[in-house]
């Protein structure tokens, strides 16, 4: 309990802070509404079923589009450890990919794929997909020789090398890359929203500032907030579950 509250001592001041200036009036209310304001809409939009419809569209999106990211990113990033072919011909592609902002490429997807689900999802996990792969690369590829002549010796074939030995040997770094590509779908989720239309935490946010609706943006705001925080702490829950066999599932 102790630890926990140390570590949201900064975003409790954080809000105190915000709290006190707006009461203030340091800034205009308009521009900037109290947090207890905020809070209260956040409440009322709950109970009345917007923001859960908002919350549930957007995960909806983010949580497809990491799901295609995972499984893809970690197939092409352990093909591109294992096989070399697959090194020879991905690998600069990857490398160019990482360092681009994907974001640039949402009015192709809009293009190709309109303005509904199916352009969001693909955004994301086009997003998200590059970190998983490098980490899966990565990961394969630093498995232990040892292990695997280990495994040759004792019969194990290609197939079962590669998914019983290489795969679990690297969950913990693959786990890594997808720490980092969940929070970045959930921002493309809401980007892709914002930029799009249509329901989710980024349509309402963009719908109440058309509106010039201060407390609902800064709702929409803590709403993100407080789900993207579960989402990296959930992430981080499974990481410990699924690693228990690991020195880190120890801490």
């Amino acid at each position: 309990m102790r630890d926990a509250l140390l570590r949201s001592a900064s975003v409790v001041a954080l809000l105190l802070l915000w709290e006190v200036c707006a009461r203030a009036h340091l800034v205009s209310d308009f521009l900037l509404p109290s947090f207890s304001v905020s809070l209260a809409r956040l409440y009322h939009d709950i109970v009345a079923g917007d923001a859960l419809l908002g919350i549930g569209l957007t995960l909806y999106r983010a949580f497809t589009g990491f799901a295609l990211a995972a499984v893809g990113g970690v197939a092409i990033g352990i093909l591109i450890a294992r096989v070399p072919l697959m090194r020879w011909f991905l690998d600069p592609l990857v490398s160019v990919g990482l360092p681009m902002p994907k974001i640039a490429f949402l009015p192709i997807f809009v293009l190709w794929f309109g303005v509904f689900d199916e352009a969001k999802i693909l955004m994301v996990a086009f997003s998200a997909i590059f970190p998983v792969i490098v980490a899966a690369a990565a990961a394969a590829d630093g498995v232990d020789r040892t292990l695997l002549w280990s495994a040759q010796s004792l019969g194990a074939g290609r197939q079962a090398l590669l998914w019983q030995i290489v795969l679990r040997a690297a969950l913990p770094q693959i786990f890594t890359g997808l720490q980092v590509a969940m929070p970045i779908a959930l921002i493309v989720a809401i980007i892709a929203e914002m930029q799009m239309g249509g329901e989710g935490l980024g349509g309402a946010i963009m719908q109440s500032m058309r509106f010039a609706d201060s407390p609902g943006v800064f709702a929409g705001i803590l709403a993100i907030a407080v789900v993207g925080a579960a989402l990296v702490r959930g992430l981080e829950v499974l990481r410990r579950r699924l690693l228990v066999w690991h020195p880190e599932g120890e801490r």
